[in-house]
């Protein structure tokens, strides 16, 4: 592999240094570098951090290739800054054996725009009844360690003690998608004000927080790792953080949706607001923001939810739930975390690659930009601001809630293992 030399980029966010890429690994950091015979990129103070990791994708392959594709999922991470995203099991058929998440691992070895670790379902066909084959999906060429059935709840606690206790015997970990579903029959956005002036089935926050608090007491009854997928409400934040102080072995993420859109933009019935769990109050996204900044909260995960148009421009009730999320996320989050001030640069990192590849255990990701780490990088122009074209999007999808809406940040090189994905805005 040819040599590159970043120069003058802002490691962190910090003063402007030279990065040194040799044969996949970070050779050398520091100023006044040179290489002879190596690509130069001109940073310009453009940020530098380490490629982001996304605990939290649905590539839709196999079997809603009309939505997404392995391959056009990859190429999205590629152009958000992502070198590695984990793909959720809602797949048809479902990604419950270790034949159907081997097949997704290696689509995402072939196609090499970011490396793919699959999630295995908890349950069969993700119907909450009986444990999928989680220790087969772990011994896999897939190494399968984190396990959901995302899309629905593991709501049976008796299913939900079992999945805890099995997947400690090999340090894995369920992620729960927390709705209890009888709380949330005929939901169709957040329950309150705005929810009661449409007429509009209400998704309480209750049916969040009650599964979460049984779920952080399971974990800690049976000594196990539990991760709470799309935290949504101030009062999850509360329960997570109580058990974060009792020693309880969790950790949540949030969407950048979450962190930006409230449940008032559902006032105008358009469809592309309409996602699992719903858009909440200004008071929950308040409660999210901090929660992020100070640690409660471990990560942020896009919740990348691709559908095809037909499946987005109908009528409400018809609607499907879900937003695209890959090539906007670093931008929300700049917008939200870092120019309110609640988070730098470093923080950012941790949040959006560091953390996220513990949690995962995503091997050469989420490393320091330091010399003999894997040169997983992305590159951020951080002045830019422009208005989000949903046209220009590698995602085969366009249900995006910010079409038209002026973000800030843009990624221009995404590196994994040395390797340009991204390349002044286009993929290699």
């Amino acid at each position: 592999m040819s040599k590159i030399l970043i120069r003058g980029a802002k490691v962190l966010g910090g003063e402007p240094q030279d990065v040194l890429i040799d044969g996949g690994t970070i050779a050398e950091v520091g100023t006044g570098l040179s290489a002879e015979g190596a690509e130069v990129v001109e940073a310009g103070g453009k940020v530098l951090l380490p490629g982001l990791v996304d605990l939290h994708t649905h590539l839709r392959e196999p079997g809603r290739e009309d939505s997404e594709t392995v391959l056009t999922g990859t190429q999205a991470a590629a152009s958000g800054g992502y070198t590695a995203v984990f793909a959720m099991a809602n797949t048809f058929p479902v990604a419950d054996t270790a034949g159907v998440v081997e097949q997704v691992y290696r689509l995402g070895q072939e196609h090499g725009y970011c490396d793919v670790q699959p999630i295995g379902a908890v349950t069969v066909g993700l119907e909450g009844a009986k444990l999928a084959e989680l220790g087969a999906m772990h011994e896999s060429a897939a190494g399968v360690t984190v396990f959901s059935d995302d899309g629905k709840c593991v709501h049976d606690a008796v299913i939900m003690r079992r999945a805890l206790e099995y997947v400690k015997a090999f340090g894995g970990v369920v992620a729960q998608h927390a709705q209890e579903p009888r709380l949330t029959e005929g939901a169709q956005m957040n329950e309150g004000t705005v929810s009661a002036e449409l007429g509009l089935g209400g998704w309480p926050a209750v049916a969040e927080e009650s599964i979460i608090a049984r779920d952080v007491l399971l974990a800690e009854h049976v000594g196990s790792r539990v991760h709470i997928c799309h935290l949504s409400t101030a009062g999850s934040v509360e329960i997570i953080r109580w058990a974060k102080s009792r020693g309880i072995d969790v950790t949540a993420e949030v969407t950048p949706h979450h962190l930006l859109l409230t449940d008032e933009l559902v006032r105008s019935y358009n469809p592309v607001y309409k996602v699992n769990p719903p858009l909440r109050t200004e008071k929950d996204v308040m409660a999210l923001r901090e929660a992020l900044a100070d640690g409660t909260i471990d990560i942020v995960a896009t919740d990348h939810a691709p559908h095809p148009h037909e499946d987005k421009d109908c009528e409400w009730a018809a609607a499907a739930m879900g937003m695209v999320g890959l090539e906007t996320a670093l931008s929300v989050v700049q917008q939200t975390m870092v120019e309110t001030g609640l988070l730098d640069w470093a923080g950012v990192a941790d949040r959006m690659s560091v953390k996220p590849a513990e949690i995962g255990q995503a091997t050469g990701h989420g490393r320091p930009v330091s010399a003999g780490e894997p040169a997983n990088l992305v590159l951020v122009d951080a002045d830019y601001r422009g208005d989000v074209d949903p046209a220009g999007f590698a995602s085969r999808s366009r249900n995006t809630p910010y079409e038209g809406r002026e973000l800030p940040g843009r990624v221009t090189h995404t590196w994994l293992r040395g390797k340009a994905t991204l390349a002044d805005g286009k993929l290699a």
